[in-house]
């Protein structure tokens, strides 16, 4: 299996786009279709659907996904192996569109000369494992979930609070707040399908509504940010959580409204993690 159509297939996974892949890739549009159409005889599948708004992943693209970052890793592991006494700093962060990445996204323009890898792995136990066995160097996590200490090995810091945030459509009775206190959120819908139990992020979740009596749900499918979108744009009685630094883009006809939490403001706390015996400097 080649590489290259690999890559190609991951960029335009995370990217959305065939021409936005292209020019992450540094090739042309042609070279990107060419490269997915032999990946998918090789595979035998459908990888996308092409839409309106880009490419969409079909059931055997998801599938594949995940072993087809795993291969891109293994592939950068054994070239960086054979590097006379440098490698790239490797570091987990949970979403392309999060914080995290924007802190990376800052470091690397602060010191461009510096080899950075940036992967995503799914929750704190493959991160903390990743991390043991020096797979990453290190990762952005929230690590404040009572009663599940880290490892002795890891240590970490804490580095942003990160303030949340009501997503909201237009018709919503809180669309036309220019803030809400969590007091006045009690009663009302709040959807957010991406929450997974055994996470971090749910852990997270469920303290927040433990202590303030929200009604926070999780049902159906998470069909992604943009899935979440149309929803919250369409639905009066849905509004979401959305992290203050989350990079969001929806269609003008949507007219959602990003609206802050007070009183108090409820943050996100991201810590940075690593091996006390890493030797990366």
């Amino acid at each position: 299996m080649d590489l290259e159509t690999v890559r190609t297939f991951v960029a335009i996974a995370e990217a959305g786009q065939f021409q936005k892949a292209a020019a992450d890739l540094s090739v042309t549009q042609q070279a990107v279709s060419k490269r997915v159409a032999a990946l998918e005889r090789d595979l035998g599948v459908r990888l996308f659907t092409r839409t309106p708004r880009g490419a969409e992943l079909t059931i055997d693209g998801q599938a594949f996904l995940p072993h087809a970052r795993e291969l891109l890793r293994v592939a950068e592991r054994a070239v960086g192996s054979v590097r006379a006494g440098h490698r790239p700093l490797r570091v987990d962060v949970i979403a392309s569109r999060g914080a995290a990445s924007g802190l990376m996204r800052g470091f690397h323009l602060a010191h461009p000369r510096i080899d950075l890898d940036v992967v995503m792995l799914f929750e704190i136990e493959a991160a903390v494992t990743a991390i043991r066995s020096g797979s990453v160097d290190a990762s952005f996590r929230a690590v404040a979930a009572p009663g599940r200490p880290l490892p002795e090995d890891i240590a970490s810091v804490r580095v942003l609070d990160e303030p949340l945030q009501l997503l909201t459509g237009p018709a919503h009775v809180l669309a036309g707040a220019r803030s809400v206190t969590i007091a006045e959120l009690v009663g009302h819908r709040i959807w957010m399908p991406g929450i997974v139990p055994g996470t971090e992020w749910g852990a997270y979740y469920e303290d927040l509504v433990a202590e303030f009596g929200l009604t926070i749900e999780a049902t159906g499918p998470n069909f992604g940010s943009d899935a979440l979108l149309d929803t919250i744009a369409d639905t009066p009685a849905l509004a979401t959580f959305m992290s203050e630094q989350t990079r969001l883009v929806w269609p003008a006809g949507h007219d959602l409204r990003r609206i802050p939490v007070t009183d108090p403001t409820p943050v996100y706390p991201h810590s940075l993690l690593w091996h006390r015996d890493n030797p990366h400097p």
